[in-house]
Formats: structure tokens, C-alpha cells, sequence
């Protein structure tokens, strides 16, 4: 059984994959999308995007990452391939699951799943630009307007050569409002011979018992849960070997929010200080009411210094908190 780190735009960048990774439980990450238009990418893109290459595409910790490419052409995606696998990719995702309306107008992600055919078409393309040693996933949705063709998107990758398909469990109408129809997956999981990877909707322990129950995956795909409690993976991993293992606790969260705060200073614009763990905080209030709390007191501060010193007065609250407990 395989737990991967989804690929979330603007999300989960490089530091995020290394931070998560750390936990234990995650067995494989797959990166933010590289977006192909009709040009060839210059090396520094898949670097930009996937640093791991420089590592054997793995990150601090180990774990593997795959390099995802997004566009709606065969033969751009197919160079494109080969030049991230010149420049160190050992796996290659491609992205038909975004339902972002920027990425659909401009021919990418989800709205690809309207024609089959022209998933199929961009699979084989990369499929065969590739030596046959380096796989070739592919990540979609349960259908773009509807829910009615998931199953010929899904026998289109595999007819075309993919090696695993992860599906999210939801069309690109449907959003992410629950439920995550699961169920679909499970007919999807039937049909194909190739491994099919769950996603959608799996915040807890419980969730992963039922997603694995109607969809039969043994492989999942975890994003949204795993910023709102960055140990489920761990959990997951307890309960299928009879162990247990506890939801992190706010001040252990806390920590893991105080380090990405440090590291990402240098690497986005004072301005936007701050933006990226604001983003997270709006994940982990859903496990953590002290999430929410926090927001608000730093919700409309961009100052690093008055940012790190929140921080530190939260950090020794919940420091005060448990030993008083």
C-alpha cells in the first residue's frame, strides 16, 4: 500500500513536499504542474519546478517525486517529456484533473476529459517519447461537466500506455464539494489491469477506511487532508499494522508551520510574507481551533519580524498550555 502527496498548485511546492515527507508515511510526491504551451522548456523550468532533480529526483527525506506536465498537445508534451528526462525526471505525470477555470480556458487539466481521445492521444505521445523504463502516470477527475464518460477517460490511459492512473473522486463540476464518489473509482479499479490510485475527500483514518472499502484502492493519494493534519499519512500507515498513531497535536503543527515560515522567507518577496502560511493555517483550522485563532492575529500582517514574533508568542503559549496540562 502506496500513500502519494498530491500535486496541489501553489500549494505544495518543493519545501512543503520536503516538510510533509518528513513525517513518515508518504511513499511518493508528484510535483506542482510544469504548464506546456507549444515551446520547448529550457532545463531551468523542470529545475524550478522539481529542485529534487538534483537529488535523484527524491526529497531530503528519500522519497521519491514524479515530474507533472500539463498541456493539451501531443507533441509539445511529448518534447517536453524528453527534455525533463534528459534533465534528471525518473517518472513523468501528466495533469487532467486540474479544474482551475485559468488552466480550462487555456486547454488544460480537466477540460481535456470531454474528448477521450485526445487523452489518449497525449499519453501514447509521451509514453513513446520516453524510454520505456521511465513511467508514465497520469492523474484524472470523473469527468469535466458531468460524470457520465470517467470510464473511457480511464481505459484511454491505459490503452495509451499509462503505468498507474490516479483519479479523484469528483468531476470538474463537481468541484471539491463532498461527497467524493469513491464508488466510481471502484468500477474504474475493476476494469483497469494497471494500479489505480484513490483521491478525493480522505481527512481522517475513518475516511481512508471507507474510501478503501466502496473504491477497493489499496493505493491513495492524500492533498487537502494532509495539510489540515500533516501526520495522517503516519496514521493511515499505524492503522493498517495494528498500531496507533495520534493526530499531531497544534503545538507540534505549530513547529512544522514555524519552520516552512523560515525557509520560504528567502524565496518569495517580502510583500507576500507571510501569504504562504496564512494558506496553510486555512487547512489546519479545520483539525485545530488554535489554527483559527492564529489566523486572525496575523491575518493582515506582512512585517517578517512581527510575523516571526507572533509565532514565537504562540509557540510558548502552547508550551505554557502543556505544561500546565
Amino acid at each position: 500500500m502506496r500513500i502519494h502527496l498530491a500535486p496541489m498548485e501553489g500549494v505544495i511546492d518543493y519545501l512543503v513536499r520536503d516538510i510533509l515527507t518528513q513525517t513518515k508515511g508518504i511513499d511518493q510526491c508528484v510535483t506542482e504542474f510544469v504548464r506546456v504551451v507549444d515551446q520547448p522548456l529550457p532545463r531551468r523550468v523542470f529545475r524550478r519546478f522539481c529542485p529534487e532533480l538534483e537529488n535523484q529526483c527524491r526529497t531530503p527525506s528519500g522519497v521519491p517525486v514524479k515530474l507533472q506536465l500539463l498541456g493539451g498537445q501531443p507533441e509539445p508534451m511529448a518534447e517536453n517529456a524528453r527534455r525533463a528526462v534528459r534533465a534528471g525526471a525518473q517518472a513523468i505525470d501528466l495533469n487532467f484533473g486540474c479544474p482551475a477555470k485559468t488552466v480550462n480556458k487555456s486547454d488544460g487539466g480537466a477540460c481535456l476529459l470531454r474528448d477521450p481521445n485526445r487523452v489518449f492521444n497525449i499519453v501514447s505521445a509521451v509514453r513513446n517519447a520516453v524510454p520505456s523504463d521511465i513511467p508514465v502516470s497520469a492523474k484524472i477527475r470523473l469527468g469535466f461537466a458531468d460524470r457520465s464518460n470517467y470510464m473511457d477517460n480511464a481505459r484511454a490511459c491505459e490503452d495509451a500506455g499509462a503505468d498507474e492512473l490516479a483519479v479523484h473522486a469528483r468531476s470538474k463540476a463537481d468541484g471539491y464539494k463532498p461527497p467524493a464518489y469513491w464508488e466510481c473509482i471502484g468500477e474504474i479499479k475493476q476494469k483497469l489491469t494497471i494500479p489505480v490510485i484513490a483521491n478525493g475527500e480522505i481527512w481522517s483514518v475513518e475516511d481512508y477506511k471507507k474510501c478503501r472499502a466502496q473504491s477497493g484502492c489499496d493505493d491513495i493519494m492524500l492533498g487537502r487532508g494532509l495539510l489540515a493534519c500533516p501526520n495522517l499519512a503516519q496514521q493511515i500507515k499505524a492503522y493498517l499494522t495494528g498500531t496507533h498513531s495520534s493526530p499531531m497535536t497544534w503545538h507540534q503543527a505549530c513547529q512544522i508551520l514555524h519552520h516552512y515560515f523560515r525557509i520560504s522567507l528567502p524565496i518569495y518577496p517580502q510583500k507576500h510574507a507571510g501569504n504562504r502560511i496564512k494558506q496553510w493555517l486555512m487547512y489546519l483550522r479545520l483539525n485545530y481551533p488554535e489554527a483559527r485563532d492564529f489566523f486572525e492575529a496575523i491575518k493582515r500582517e506582512r512585517n517578517p519580524q512581527a510575523l516571526e514574533a507572533a509565532f514565537q508568542r504562540q509557540l510558548a503559549d502552547t508550551t505554557d498550555a502543556r505544561i500546565r496540562a
